[in-house]
């Protein structure tokens, strides 16, 4: 079975950040945003057509794009 990223968490449901795929400017701005290894995070809602994904990390509320949310792969 292939990994479950954050793009695969449904709207209310947690998942756990287990690693990042990727690396380069787009792992660090990842990073930058406070979503590392271990670090809970919350989906909020998703856009109609799926891009962008609402979530809460760390207390704050946070817009990724799809291809982002498919780089961090969750339990």
């Amino acid at each position: 079975m292939a990994d479950k990223t954050l793009r695969d968490v449904r709207i209310g449901e947690v998942g756990t950040v287990v690693r990042l795929v990727g690396e380069g400017a787009i792992k660090r701005r990842i990073m930058d945003m406070g979503i590392t290894k271990g670090t809970a995070v919350y989906v909020r809602k998703v856009a109609p057509l799926g891009d962008p994904v609402e979530v809460t990390v760390r207390g704050y509320e946070l817009s990724l794009r799809k291809s982002e949310a498919e780089r961090v792969v969750v339990a």
